[in-house]
């Protein structure tokens, strides 16, 4: 039975290799690249040709209310459909049950679209709303998040079938024609057209997007969902027969969705409503605390702020959400199991050393003004003095590496640690190496006791107390 178990797992690789998730994130990675760099470019240009107040009311009001239409009306089903088999693994009748889900957003998003609006405009200040063409930029931007929402089965569709390169054909048209089109009209209209423009971007995006989709599957978006009838096998009365032989164990049952499935994504929607005001939480307090021109100013900076984890983190994030889903949902056996394993863990040292930066990064930031404030005013004397402090230290650098990663066996992570060169004064250190050592023999004598907080409050209390000594003597 072991050795049938291992062949099957031999048999029956996981749905998503490695090599293809890291295609994946590969291909994301240069399409967010590629995406930021066209909307950095395009908000260069914005900044000289719109007003604050526009460019607040575009980039915070009207894309927070873009995104609150999408994300309450998709995010969970997306995330829920990823884990039904591929195209290739799963059956006809179980395509038909996920094709009739995937429908479910666009019937949801059209009458939110409408609602979401409604509530917008009515609760959008006078300032906002006495802007030259907003009721028709807010009418546009609803048809935007509608017709991208027609183009959401396809778009399932194309992750289910691990089809990335056509996401990223999509996308990167996408935003292309966003780009060109709200340019263009912005430097051939007048001032007055600068709300719409955004909009017409916008529209054009989606438009972009969902004839892509089609174009490559060659269907229409939206379809409402069918009956499937599905044939279910029951217990047989007569002992000695076949079931797939005998009518009286066969009955047909009727659906419109797989329950489990469909329950998933209903607890994933449910889901998604606090993790998008947890998301864009500083949007909305920014579009009703703030005057539009500062919220114009807070656009610009939050989009140069994020672009780091727009153009890295958030393409892992979805190839490792695909990779997990399909490897883990398809096949629950041993090597599968393994394989998730390694890639959760990393596989290798990057993840510790990533950990680490988060001290070193503060190190370089620190170490950057002081460099700038010396070489503004440093002589050649002291020029002189600090290239021999640094000839040094770059032997303590060594030191320091070789006694770090082989000496206490920090392996990589020891090289970083050797960058990291500040002693505290001399309080702050003797109080949090004292709070380290009190903290560390705690947790040993609490060992024994149930992990709950009523039973380790001594030791949570004298952890907390460690916390206030730190930072009361730094």
């Amino acid at each position: 039975m072991a050795a049938a178990k291992r062949a099957d797992s031999k048999q029956h690789p996981p749905s998503v290799s490695i090599s293809k998730a890291l295609a994946s994130a590969s291909s994301l990675v240069l399409l967010q690249f590629c995406s930021r760099i066209f909307t950095f470019i395009l908000n260069q240009a914005l900044v000289r040709l719109v007003s604050p107040q526009v460019f607040g009311t575009a980039a915070i009001q009207f894309e927070l209310l873009l995104s609150t239409i999408l994300f309450l009306s998709r995010e969970g089903f997306r995330n829920a459909l990823l884990r039904t088999p591929t195209a290739k693994e799963a059956s006809k009748d179980h395509r038909a049950l996920t094709d009739n889900i995937a429908a479910l957003p666009v019937l949801i998003g059209m009458p939110a679209a409408l609602l979401i609006s409604l509530v917008y405009v009515n609760a959008a200040s006078l300032s906002t709303t006495s802007q030259s063409h907003f009721y028709a930029s807010v009418t546009l931007y609803a048809m935007a998040a509608a017709l991208e929402l027609l183009s959401e089965p396809l778009y399932i569709r194309a992750q289910n079938d691990v089809r990335v390169d056509l996401r990223v054909k999509a996308e990167g048209i996408a935003v292309i024609m966003k780009t060109l089109i709200t340019f263009v009209i912005l430097v051939t209209g007048s001032a007055n057209v600068a709300l719409l423009a955004f909009a017409a971007g916008q529209a054009a995006y989606s438009l972009a997007l969902l004839g892509t989709y089609m174009r490559d599957y060659k269907q229409p978006p939206l379809f409402w969902p069918h009956k499937v009838v599905l044939e279910v096998h029951g217990k047989c009365v007569l002992s000695l027969c076949v079931v797939a032989c005998c009518s009286l164990c066969r009955r047909t049952e009727t659906r419109y969705f797989d329950p489990g499935l469909l329950h998933l994504s209903a607890a994933m929607s449910g889901q998604s409503v606090v993790k998008h005001f947890l998301t864009e939480g500083d949007k909305f307090l920014v579009s009703r605390l703030s005057p539009l021109a500062d919220q114009g100013g807070y656009a610009i900076a939050s989009n140069y702020g994020s672009l780091a984890a727009r153009i890295v983190f958030q393409p892992i994030e979805e190839t490792s959400r695909l990779f997990f889903s399909k490897t883990l949902s398809s096949s629950k056996d041993m090597e599968s199991l393994r394989v998730a394993a390694n890639v959760l863990s990393g596989g290798t040292s990057a993840p510790a050393i990533l950990g680490v930066y988060i001290y070193y990064i503060p190190m370089m930031a620190f170490n950057g003004v002081l460099e700038a404030f010396f070489a503004s005013v440093s002589s050649p004397e002291d020029l002189g003095t600090q290239s021999k402090w640094m000839f040094g230290f770059s032997f303590g650098y060594i030191f320091g590496a070789i006694t770090l990663a082989k000496g206490l066996g920090l392996g990589d992570t020891g090289l970083v640690w050797a960058n990291v060169r500040v002693v505290p004064p001399l309080p702050v250190l003797v109080t949090f190496v004292a709070s380290a050592v009190i903290t560390r023999w705690s947790e040993m004598r609490s060992r024994d006791i149930p992990l709950q907080l009523g039973a380790q409050a001594g030791h949570v209390a004298l952890g907390m107390c460690g916390v206030v000594a730190c930072v009361v003597t730094w």
